[in-house]
């Protein structure tokens, strides 16, 4: 995630009771810490504008995937009235997709944030095919920021200059997470001097593809 973020999923419950949690959760945030929404694609149009009517009242790091990930216009519609951060693009992995997300979603390239997962998205040659479109429409890679919380993606986000890489230090073990000894400091970790992804950092993760090549 973001430096300081994290994520509230959103839409399991009534508009009113996830109101209701997301005040909840931002009263025991301290400085300097933000919260995500993610809707996990599941609103019509006219629901994720009812979200993005009541979620314009806080402050949140994204509204992240109100809708289905191929319904750009549903996206792009959403820029009318939700004028803070928005987030998409983690069910992308095409750059033919992500450029047409681009093309018609209505994303902002000076608030907005894109997640395409470059560990999902075809290879890391159409991941970086896909940072080419997006440098020549005007976007950073800073604006990027992938999303699945596996170990795949950290080594790659970092090599590539990204804005960050969704990692969960305990969870989807053992893949999930950083190479041994690695701490968070202040939302950053320092990637140690390892090759490729980075697998042989982690003893448990080792172990797990050690007996895997060995039992094949």
């Amino acid at each position: 995630m973001p430096k300081g973020a994290s994520s509230y999923k959103i839409g399991g419950a009534s508009l009113s009771e996830d109101l209701r949690r997301i005040d909840s959760v931002l009263s025991v945030l301290e400085d300097g810490q933000r919260l995500c929404v993610d809707a996990n694609g599941r609103f019509d149009l006219d629901t994720a504008i009812a979200y993005a009517k009541a979620l314009s009242q806080y402050d949140l790091f994204w509204y992240e995937e109100p809708g289905d990930p191929l319904d750009f216009e549903l996206q792009a519609a959403l820029r009318n009235y939700y004028k803070n951060p928005m987030a998409t693009g983690e069910n992308l992995f095409s750059m033919q997709d992500a450029r047409n997300l681009i093309r018609y979603g209505g994303m902002r390239p000076d608030r907005d944030w894109l997640q395409f997962d470059c560990a999902l998205s075809y290879g890391l040659v159409e991941y970086l095919r896909t940072l080419e479109m997006l440098k020549q429409h005007g976007w950073s890679a800073s604006r990027c920021v992938p999303h699945g919380g596996h170990q795949m993606s950290l080594n790659i986000a970092a090599g590539l200059g990204l804005g960050g890489n969704e990692s969960y230090p305990d969870l989807f073990q053992p893949f999930g997470g950083f190479p041994d000894g690695v701490k968070v400091e202040n939302s950053y970790v320092t990637m140690p001097d390892l090759p490729g992804i980075g697998f042989e950092g982690k003893s448990d993760l080792y172990a797990v593809m050690k007996a895997l090549s060995a039992s094949s």
